[in-house]
């Protein structure tokens, strides 16, 4: 019987080779969620160890910006500034290296952080690749929580299967205040339509496509990682 795959190693090794592309003096967008965190993990090694020097680091959470400092990461905030280079996680990722992320709930700052870099380097594990966007996961998209409900209609309007997000008694909060309506996406659509009408429908703060962003994939399988560049 064969053993179980281990997806946390792959992870870990899919981050370990994405840090190779860190070099000193760089600053870096640390990405949020189950994937990133050994990115961070493995770049504050490397500054203890001296292989690196002068790493700043953008967080893209506050889950992030407490690990980040913890294992030695000087940290800044979001400013206009370049970044030299991202790294996250994502909950799928299609072949042209269009992804879906936000199902950690950080999408808005995820966003907001990793446009600024002409570096974003993607790290997951091989249950992420998708022929195509939808296949697996749902669209995240962050909305206000004010008339929260009427934003919902004017969702389903678009999207008629989907749920707000709600773990338990209450909605779940992002670390910007607002809430998160997980849409269940067509067998077939574009998603920069799609994206379009999204961010076009009142309420709506930011969508969890990420489309045209990620230059780089580290994607991690039991018979070792694939590297995968844009075209």
């Amino acid at each position: 019987m064969s053993e179980p795959l281990n997806l946390e190693a792959l992870k870990q090794q899919a981050a370990v080779r994405a840090t190779d592309l860190v070099r000193s003096g760089m600053r870096v967008g640390l990405g949020t969620g189950s994937t990133a965190k050994y990115a961070i993990e493995e770049i504050g090694r490397r500054v203890d160890s001296g292989e690196l020097t002068g790493i700043v680091g953008v967080a893209t959470s506050e889950a992030s910006d407490v690990l980040a400092r913890q294992v030695g990461i000087p940290v800044e905030p979001l400013d206009p500034r370049p970044l030299d280079i991202a790294i996250d996680g994502a909950d799928e990722i299609d072949p042209q290296l269009d992804l879906i992320k936000g199902l950690g709930g950080a999408l808005l700052r995820e966003k907001l952080t990793e446009i600024q870099t002409g570096t974003l380097v993607i790290i997951a594990d091989h249950t992420k690749t998708v022929a195509h966007l939808g296949e697996k996961a749902p669209v995240p998209i962050e909305i206000a929580r004010f008339g929260f409900l009427s934003t919902i209609e004017r969702l389903r309007a678009i999207l008629p299967g989907g749920r707000l997000r709600q773990p338990g008694a209450q909605p779940y909060v992002t670390d910007n205040g607002n809430y998160i309506y997980d849409g269940q996406l067509p067998a077939a659509f574009d998603p920069a339509v799609l994206e379009r009408q999204l961010k076009g429908t009142l309420g709506v703060v930011e969508t969890g496509f990420f489309l045209g962003m990620a230059t780089h994939a580290f994607v991690a399988a039991p018979d070792g990682v694939q590297e995968f560049r844009r075209r």
